[in-house]
């Protein structure tokens, strides 16, 4: 079922949706298993798979040569979502990036999400890998969110590659794009990344999913600021409970975002990691509640593939 279906059909009652990773490689489909099967419990409308580029390390040898090395990376996007679909019977949405693609590599992967009978894909860029200052694209493939979208709607349309194709069946995507809050980290400010997020919803984006946000007052004045310009299509706001001590540095860091001075303060205060836990989970508790007062249609919680902490949140608010 299509995300825009779950929210039709949900008459106003929030949704609880999760996104994983998928296992490192070496692990088994039971990795995603241990970690999903408590948050099945609570029957999620929706289950979100990341995809990771493939990544290469040089370290020099003995000799002076370099000699590169794969990076470790979670492979399997594509088939951990049919094993989820497959097991839980839970709409999973592959992650759909430009990096490490060409146009053909990401139409044969459409087909065969198309096959497999998936409806939704989450598109994105991607961000860079750790050899690249900046995100460089594949040679042939997209460049932008907005292209690899309009590559979609065209395979919608039953427009292929190949225009010597004859009778196409047209594909049926929801399709899925971020959305930030405070800017997109490479943009050089908030109105034009939002002139871009206009021009993703007009190419044919069904319903936006937040970066992470810990300040609701970001999200309900980006969903203002969205409605404004005419996007009127679902905002989902992203959630991830704060836990550890060293995500009050490392959270900002890795995803660009600014954390409230009153939990930072909180945290600071704690004398001990459980408190630091309570007090992060408090807080996203609370927030969730706010948010679903505003009329929110759903919370996506970004999981990291630990799902404790995500229970305990979901249990308190749903």
């Amino acid at each position: 079922m299509k995300v825009t279906e779950h929210i039709e059909r949900a008459n106003g009652k929030p949704l609880f949706s999760v996104e994983i990773l998928p296992p490192l490689k070496g692990q088994d489909v039971n990795c995603t298993f241990k970690t999903l099967d408590p948050l099945a419990e609570l029957n999620p409308a929706f289950i979100d798979v990341t995809y990771h580029r493939q990544e290469f390390i040089y370290k020099q040898k003995d000799n002076g040569l370099l000699k590169r090395y794969q990076v470790r990376k979670r492979p399997g996007t594509v088939a951990i979502c049919a094993a989820i679909q497959n097991h839980y019977k839970i709409d999973a949405i592959p992650h759909l990036i430009c990096g490490g693609f060409t146009k053909e590599d990401t139409e044969d992967a459409l087909i065969d999400l198309n096959f497999l009978g998936i409806d939704n894909v989450l598109v994105l860029r991607g961000d860079p890998i750790k050899t690249e200052k900046n995100f460089i694209p594949e040679k042939g493939g997209n460049a932008f969110a907005s292209d690899l979208i309009e590559q979609v709607v065209n395979l919608n349309h039953g427009k292929y590659l190949d225009d010597d194709i004859q009778e196409t069946y047209p594909m049926d995507f929801c399709i899925g794009i971020s959305g930030y809050p405070e800017k997109h980290f490479e943009s050089p400010n908030l109105a034009m990344d939002m002139y871009y997020l206009k021009k993703k919803v007009d190419l044919g984006a069904e319903y936006i999913v937040t970066q992470m946000f810990f300040d609701n007052h970001k999200y309900f004045d980006f969903v203002n600021k969205c409605r404004e310009m005419g996007i009127n299509i679902p905002i989902i706001p992203g959630i991830k409970p704060l836990t550890t001590f060293n995500q009050l540095t490392k959270i900002p860091q890795n995803f660009y975002i600014d954390l409230p001075e009153d939990l930072a303060i909180e945290v600071l205060k704690a004398k001990d990691k459980e408190q630091i836990k309570e007090i992060g989970l408090e807080w996203c508790i609370n927030q969730c509640k706010e948010l679903l007062e505003f009329g929110v249609p759903g919370l996506h919680f970004y999981t990291m593939s630990n799902s404790a902490n995500t229970k305990k949140v979901a249990e308190a608010i749903f």
